[in-house]
């Protein structure tokens, strides 16, 4: 293991000496030279790094600011492309196509509630028990609409996504159906009856 080798195993062989490849000027690079325009925006991109931390806190936050308007326009134009984590997707879609194609009992619980108030602050104890049963009567509504509009979705999806996992789409759903039509993001984009 640690003795000498002996001369005959010494002696190294010549080394040949390999040369670079020199491409041929006239070949091919093997890709495509890229448009000025995007050598530009490339140049442009390349952002040397901010040389202290009040400098990069402020990059961060209009970085930030950035992204946060690109979201909201997204929301309000329906562009997948620039929509938050929890609205991509074409079942995220499909629910919020689902849920705006009908009317449910659910996106006039607001208007309602705010009656039923008025309702039970007046001095008529008559009035007052009348709103008591209109808070009954319009929260069974809409824990019964919300069963229906459940087993209808859930059906629907495995038509459509078959293997796909259905997880959080019920609980977005519902708190979309919750929701005035007017005020809900991303904005409605089938109109009533319409099939999703």
């Amino acid at each position: 293991m640690f003795r000498r080798r002996s001369q005959a195993e010494s002696a190294t062989p010549e080394t040949v000496a390999v040369e670079p490849e020199v491409r041929d000027p006239e070949a091919p690079k093997g890709r495509p030279t890229p448009k000025r325009s995007e050598a530009q925006a490339n140049r442009k991109t390349r952002v040397t790094p901010p040389k202290d931390r009040r400098e990069a806190t402020r990059i961060a936050r209009q970085r930030a600011r950035e992204d946060r308007e690109a979201q909201r326009t997204a929301l309000v134009t329906g562009d997948e492309r620039a929509l938050p984590a929890r609205d991509k997707g074409p079942m995220r879609r499909f629910c919020r196509d689902f849920v705006d194609s009908r009317v449910s009992v659910a996106e006039f619980f607001l208007p309602s509630a705010v009656l039923i108030l008025i309702m039970s602050i007046m001095p008529s104890t008559s009035i007052k028990n009348l709103s008591l049963l209109a808070w009954l009567a319009i929260i069974v509504l809409i824990i019964l609409d919300s069963i229906r509009l459940n087993l209808t979705l859930k059906k629907q999806l495995r038509q459509r996504f078959p293997d796909e996992n259905l997880k959080g789409c019920t609980a977005y759903t519902l708190m979309r159906s919750l929701q005035v039509r007017r005020l809900r993001l991303p904005k409605p984009q089938v109109k009533r009856g319409e099939k999703p």
